[in-house]
């Protein structure tokens, strides 16, 4: 089956194609390298020995979506591209609303037009805002989004649910992932963000590297056991697989429309003192750090409950935080 991904080339898209190609899929990207490297598909080659099918273009772009779905009999689609810093969706919500809704809705309509049938989005527990009680399930409300980004992940999943039930023809799954880290066992393709990083451990990692000053922790005063805000970190590899269980499980469904959403996570929460001891602890490296005031639009503490994802998409993350901590910092070494 011909699966496009969009943002293929990105952190997550990247681990999925590996993933698809292993299970016997065709991935092809589609991606504009806003924050993304075209070595990444090079490297792609070299880790699945084969030529990767890509389209260069924009997610916004009418033409270049007709080009995908004109060229290539698509029978799936994985979702990923979107801008997604918290930080800058605060300061520039525009380019978060253009790029992230209005990509969505452009792709609904292609997939409709085209008569393309799964779609597995990438979401965010980012949906979820300050939860009231954790750990988050399925069940727990969708509040109130803290930043615009958080704001275009409830929006799509909302316009994805509407459109599915309305076409009577989609077929599609929201997947709320928490935060993913680490990086290929390859130290091939990896988390690379173009200019100063946004996430934690890409920010870490350089920092070790001497490619930054001290790692920055954003407030510790924060109502939790050490004052620093916790997360739920997930390696790639276990969120890429997550996707292919996910992608799956919606062929095997004879009835559209269908909609469903899972939380994809360890289902255990770090806090960011935690992390840097696990950091220090797997690489046997020093981490310094400076501690700053609380950034706008984070939130205190989030970590997943995976029961579901475990039950009904056969699928649960293997990897621990220092394996997936000792990753990222092998591939920090690699792009050294």
């Amino acid at each position: 089956m011909n699966i496009l991904i969009t943002g293929g080339a990105g952190f997550i898209g990247s681990h999925t194609y590996v993933a698809l190609l292993a299970h016997g899929y065709t991935p092809i990207i589609v991606d504009n390298f806003s924050n993304s490297s075209e070595s990444v598909i090079g490297q792609l080659a070299d880790i699945t020995k084969s030529p990767v099918e890509i389209v260069r273009g924009d997610m916004n772009d009418s033409a270049i979506l007709d080009q995908v779905f004109t060229q290539y009999k698509i029978e799936g689609v994985i979702h990923f591209a979107a801008a997604k810093a918290v930080g800058e969706s605060v300061e520039n919500p525009l380019k978060y609303y253009r790029n992230n809704v209005g990509a969505t809705i452009l792709l609904l309509e292609k997939m409709q037009a085209y008569g393309v049938k799964n779609l597995v989005f990438s979401s965010s527990c980012t949906v979820y805002g300050q939860p009231e009680t954790l750990p988050v399930t399925e069940n727990s409300p969708v509040l109130k989004a803290l930043s615009p980004y958080g704001n275009t992940k409830q929006m799509c999943e909302e316009i994805i649910e509407e459109s599915t039930r309305a076409s009577q023809q989609l077929k599609s799954i929201s997947l709320r992932y928490f935060n993913p880290i680490g990086a290929h066992k390859s130290a091939k393709i990896g988390e690379l963000p173009l200019g100063p990083p946004a996430n934690l451990i890409p920010y870490l990692t350089q920092s070790v590297a001497g490619l930054r000053g001290p790692l920055q922790i954003w407030g510790t005063d924060y109502p939790t056991p050490d004052g620093t805000a916790i997360r739920d970190y997930i390696h790639v590899c276990d969120l890429a697989e997550a996707h292919v269980k996910a992608l799956a499980y919606l062929i095997k469904q004879n009835e559209a429309p269908f909609y469903d959403y899972f939380n994809i996570g360890s289902g255990e929460g770090s806090s960011v003192l935690q992390v840097i001891q696990a950091f220090e602890n797997a690489t046997g490296k020093k981490v310094n750090y400076e501690i700053r005031e609380r950034r706008a639009g984070d939130i205190t503490s989030v970590y997943a409950s995976t029961e579901k994802s475990n039950k009904v998409l056969d699928w649960k993350a293997t990897r621990s935080l220092e394996e997936s901590l000792k990753d990222a910092w092998a591939w920090q070494e690699a792009i050294l």
